[in-house]
């Protein structure tokens, strides 16, 4: 079925792969109303000399960063705003791996999450034109026009985005027709969810990943909202046959059962495991602990591109798993799989200044889902065994009628 879309992209190397970000710029075009970015502003604009350093100090660093892999990725604000400075970038990044011939050379990839306003023009298609073949982009587009901009205005005039967008998802889809979307789910557009999936497929795209944000915005009565609006996505999935060429992340086979935490310690969380530098040469183990994505604790920086990482401050990061951070409640929950956390959310939102202490604010979005992705699976089980046996039924009816015949 369609989750095979999924598992193509996870399946990149075994996932066995270094994250490293650019945040290339703190401007948007956009004031997206659930946007966790509380810090955007048009003044911090990463260098060409800071991101060499950052460069040159992290390629320095082979054997400890011994992943197979590496993705490089470029966010903002908006990353095609300066999509001049990422091409100097690349260009850098690709001949520095030549020239010392590291091991990620050509076992690499450029991603970028888009809001898709600029995606058409000239200079941003010559970079697609130039890196295709190690590029991963999606554009953000969350589902009908209504949906869209209740949500995805631009800064300056308030108006909706979606028509700036939609015009770019042909082309897009052309190039990447195996990347997906990305949509994000708040208190206010709950009611839209359905049609802005099957919206989205009927624009071509085939891999909808869609979640919940993780602050502390749901009012009562979401979640049955909610879990209303994904049986009836899930009848309509099914019903039309559309779970054999489309994707919905909001429906997968692994979530929803209790965890073995002998077996299943994992942190949900890369933060530690990544690398994110700014334009000031400040890294950061993710990018949800700078500052302008932080409400109301200080950024977490680790170091920077002339003195390295300090590996004191990275080390509590290196120690995160379930256990460290969860409540008991939590490990305990019959539908832990699936329950998914941010690291930055939890420090952000915790009592203290603490990255150990676990942000449950999804947690009854997560158990609505539950209910609803279990009425998913019962039913398209139910419908495919009842095809098998129609088929099998008719195969023995012809055979039945070629006897009498012969």
């Amino acid at each position: 079925m369609m989750e095979s879309i999924k598992s193509r992209k996870e399946e990149w190397q075994l996932g066995q792969s270094k994250s490293i970000t650019f945040i290339v710029t703190k401007d948007c075009q956009l004031a997206c109303k659930y946007c966790y970015l509380v810090g955007k502003n048009a003044n911090e604009r990463m260098s060409f000399g800071i991101a060499k350093q950052a460069i040159d100090y992290i390629l320095s660093c082979e054997n400890e960063m011994d992943e197979e892999s590496v993705v490089w990725d470029f966010i903002g604000g908006e990353p095609f705003l300066e999509i001049e400075l990422i091409d100097n970038i690349c260009d850098y990044i690709k001949t520095r791996m030549f020239e010392i011939g590291h091991h990620w050379f050509d076992s690499y990839r450029f991603n970028f999450s888009t809001n898709g306003i600029n995606y058409h023009q000239e200079k941003v298609q010559r970079f697609i034109k130039k890196n295709h073949s190690h590029l991963s982009i999606g554009i953000t587009i969350d589902g009908t026009e209504v949906k869209h901009d209740l949500n995805r205005v631009y800064k300056t005039t308030s108006k909706g985005s979606y028509a700036d967008v939609v015009r770019n998802i042909p082309l897009w889809m052309e190039q990447f027709p195996f990347d997906g979307t990305k949509v994000t789910i708040s208190s206010a557009d709950i009611p839209y969810i359905k049609e802005s999936v099957l919206h989205l497929y009927g624009l071509g795209i085939k891999e909808v990943n869609i979640n919940c944000v993780f602050e502390d915005v749901w009012k009562d009565g979401d979640d049955s909202l909610f879990e209303e609006q994904l049986l009836t996505l899930a009848d309509a999935i099914i019903e039309q046959r559309l779970y054999t060429d489309y994707y919905c992340s909001f429906f997968s086979e692994n979530i929803g059962k209790p965890l073995d935490i002998t077996y299943d310690n994992q942190n949900w969380c890369g933060a530690g495991m990544m690398l994110a530098v700014d334009a000031a040469g400040n890294f950061y183990p993710c990018t949800r602990f700078a500052a302008y994505s932080l409400r109301s604790k200080k950024p977490t920086i680790i170091g920077n591109v002339w003195d390295g990482i300090d590996k004191n401050k990275l080390r509590p990061f290196l120690t995160l798993d379930r256990t460290t951070q969860s409540r008991q409640e939590c490990i305990d929950c019959e539908v832990a799989s699936g329950c998914a956390w941010c690291q930055g959310e939890n420090y952000d939102a915790a009592d203290t200044p603490t990255i150990y202490q676990r942000a449950t604010a999804i947690c009854k979005m997560h158990k609505a889902r539950v209910r609803a992705n279990n009425y998913y699976w019962n039913k398209l089980y139910r419908k495919l065994e009842m095809e098998s046996k129609r088929e099998e039924f008719e195969r023995d009816r012809i055979k039945k009628s070629d006897k009498q015949i012969c």
